[in-house]
């Protein structure tokens, strides 16, 4: 995930004008069809301020102090350095990289900061994934529900990106750069969990079928197994 984000990286720094073009028609589009569609922009809007990084980062922290409760803290401590290293990460790439947003002479929404990587994108890719791990492990071999949480992990990495796009406020590159550094943290972060892992002699897990912590399934609030 890094080698591709790092050569996008770089063309966005450069101002590659193949690349540039390309950002420009899909944003160009996607203003003309919301001073269009007003009901479109209101439902973009909605979305991108109910998933917005803030209250995603509310929502990983609630899911955290509920593992503590239950005894689990290594998969707590995960969960919130997935979420602190990939916004920091995010935050300091804005800097190096210094893109400025699209500018439009009606824009239907206004944001500040600078592009690249979306914030949005990054921080929704984060927590649908922490999110997908850690509740893997209660779908245990039940196909459908299984299939339920990647959905729902899918639909709310992808729709976040896109409602910025479609808003105006990113590039379509800044949001491919904010899903592609969400998945390179997650992937880092769960390598070094899987790792850990080993140390008290735990079998290794299958984390895109049962989560970072299987065990998690198995045992009570308490922390007793079930």
């Amino acid at each position: 995930m890094l080698v591709p984000f790092t050569l996008l990286a770089l063309l966005v720094r450069a101002a590659w004008p193949p690349l540039y073009r390309l950002d420009a028609a899909v944003t160009d589009a996607l203003h003309r069809y919301g001073l269009d569609h007003p009901d479109w922009v209101r439902l973009m809007s909605l979305w991108t301020d109910i998933f917005a990084p803030h209250p995603l980062r509310l929502a990983t922290g609630a899911v955290a102090a509920w593992l503590l409760l239950r005894r689990s803290p290594r998969p707590a401590l995960w969960a919130v350095t997935t979420m602190a290293v990939g916004g920091l990460l995010g935050a300091l790439l804005k800097l190096l990289v210094g893109r400025h947003r699209p500018e439009l002479l009606d824009p239907v929404a206004r944001a500040s900061g600078l592009a690249f990587p979306s914030g949005h994108a990054l921080n929704a890719t984060l927590a649908a994934g922490v999110l997908l791990l850690v509740f893997l492990p209660f779908a245990h071999d039940r196909r459908p529900l299984r299939w339920a949480l990647w959905a729902g992990a899918v639909l709310i990495a992808v729709v976040t990106g896109l409602s910025r796009i479609a808003l105006g406020v990113h590039w379509t590159s800044d949001v491919v750069g904010g899903w592609l550094l969400g998945l390179a943290v997650l992937a880092a972060t769960t390598a070094a969990f899987r790792a850990g892992r080993a140390r008290p002699g735990r079998r290794p897990a299958r984390n895109g079928r049962e989560g970072v912590e299987p065990e998690l399934a198995e045992s009570g609030p308490d922390g007793t197994a079930r």
